[in-house]
């Protein structure tokens, strides 16, 4: 887990959360099971943006880790307000 503690970086990962959270309830035309994967690559490009365009395997790899992160974020949440509905 330490390891992700060093790759996560919370701006992308709170950018990918929103962009996720608009795909996933505004566009029905994207199917859930691509949203990794775009989470993904959009957060490699939003982790290399703000490091001015440098690609170095430590951005590649918070990028990914970040994006993904957000896809687990989400289902978190999704899961924790489920259970508290269920009450």
């Amino acid at each position: 887990m330490e390891i992700l503690n060093d790759y996560v970086v919370v701006l992308v990962l709170s950018i990918c959360l929103a962009i996720g959270f608009i795909i996933k309830h505004s566009l029905n035309f994207i199917p859930n099971k691509y949203i990794p994967l775009i989470m993904a690559i959009i957060g490699i490009v939003i982790n290399a943006w703000i490091n001015n365009w440098l690609i170095t395997p430590e951005i590649l790899l918070g990028g990914l880790a970040s994006g993904l992160g957000s896809t687990g974020a989400f289902e978190l949440g999704r899961n924790l307000l489920a259970r508290k509905d269920d009450d």
